[in-house]
């Protein structure tokens, strides 16, 4: 039985008459840059989020650089991420001119350590920027707590998080504003790259918009430089269209974890772990096995035609682009350690109960032999 890690294949033939009638509208008008469909799906993922205001933009890289510098954050300021992330968390706060400073991440969640935060802010910190990592909701309360005692500004990256909620409170609706990617492979996923901007704040979404449009709002009157980051018609009437699919495809998800939990129980893997009165949306659905055992694990289920990833193999600042940080592995250990133990398996919609079965039961099998063979050499 051959799995993929994800089949966009899949979900694009269940949806596909309305994807299709969505692309013709937008050739038929010409609305390839702004224009209704841009502003239907902002309005539709703002309500979707629970917030105000939402600013499509080209990726979800490009919504973090330019919400940190409509928050007015660059040089000479520190933006507090996690060490266990895609690059682009703190490459943004790079981009925007101020310096990134890691904090290690909890080894049940993966999400920033709340314990570590405090111990980085210094005078010159102007923004915590949390990721909702796997789609897994980090813990916001005591997040905001230390943010408002210190001053601090709260940037939601949730890049993989969409739909998620965390007592009650929708994912992007919690921070002063959030940050979304719409890659492919997203559990709202465009058909190339576009991200978005949501907040309460106006003032902040009119400062972004401005910024992601050359810094204007009307046709040539620049009250500042900006960049050229806007969501596209097509993009964003696909994603209209899949947006009306989430929830279900989220009830998908959240039910293949389940069974995932329950078939990998006795595996002697660690599951992944949702906080309490938070509800994740898997993006990815990620074990933890021993590092001795993980690329054999790959390579097992590889040679039974089972796709699996890792996400991520190297901490952020164990990466070469921080070379000139001077950061070592001890500095960040569970970032670090987990960054040899994690593999994530196949997950999306459409899965089946076969395909989940087969995936377990080769985990299970494979890391049940391992075991014995090594407790007994």
């Amino acid at each position: 039985m051959k799995i993929p890690f994800l089949d966009l294949q899949k979900q694009y033939t269940a949806i596909k008459p309305e994807i299709d009638e969505a692309m013709r509208d937008v050739i038929a008008d010409s609305a390839f840059v702004g224009g209704r469909y841009v502003e239907a799906f902002e309005a539709g993922f703002a309500q979707f989020c629970n917030t105000t205001h939402c600013v499509g933009v080209g990726n979800g890289t490009d919504a973090l650089t330019i919400v940190l510098k409509a928050m007015g954050v660059g040089p000479g300021h520190e933006v507090i991420v996690p060490a266990n992330s895609f690059i682009a968390t703190s490459e943004a706060v790079t981009t925007a001119g101020a310096v990134p400073v890691f904090v290690d991440v909890d080894p049940r969640t993966y999400n920033i350590d709340i314990s570590k935060i405090e111990s980085k802010i210094t005078g010159r910190t102007r923004a915590i920027v949390p990721v909702h990592l796997y789609g897994q909701p980090a813990d916001m309360d005591p997040i905001l707590e230390i943010a408002g005692r210190h001053g601090l500004l709260v940037i939601e990256d949730a890049a993989q998080a969409h739909g998620a909620t965390y007592k009650g409170h929708r994912i992007g609706s919690m921070g002063d504003a959030a940050c979304f990617s719409f890659y492919p492979g997203k559990n709202l996923g465009a058909y190339g790259d576009a991200g978005a901007i949501v907040t309460n704040d106006e003032t902040l979404a009119r400062k972004a918009r401005m910024l992601a449009n050359h810094g204007r709002i009307d046709k040539y009157n620049h009250e500042i430089e900006g960049v050229n980051s806007r969501l596209d018609g097509l993009q964003a009437a696909i994603l209209g269209v899949k947006l009306k699919h989430l929830p279900e495809w989220t009830a998908a998800r959240r039910r293949h974890a389940r069974r995932y939990d329950e078939l990998l129980a006795n595996a002697n893997v660690a599951t992944p772990v949702e906080l309490p009165n938070s509800e994740g949306v898997y993006h990815l659905y990620v074990i933890r096995v021993k590092a001795s055992l993980r690329d054999e694990l790959r390579a097992h289920l590889q040679d039974r035609q089972i796709a699996t990833g890792i996400h991520y193999p190297i901490a952020l600042p164990n990466l070469i682009a921080y070379r000139h940080r001077g950061h070592t592995a001890n500095d960040f250990p569970v970032s670090t350690r987990t960054a040899g133990e994690i593999v994530s398996l196949p997950m999306f919609a459409e899965l089946t109960e076969s395909e989940l079965t087969y995936v377990c039961e080769t985990v299970s099998s494979f890391v049940t032999r391992a075991s014995v063979v090594r407790v007994n050499a």
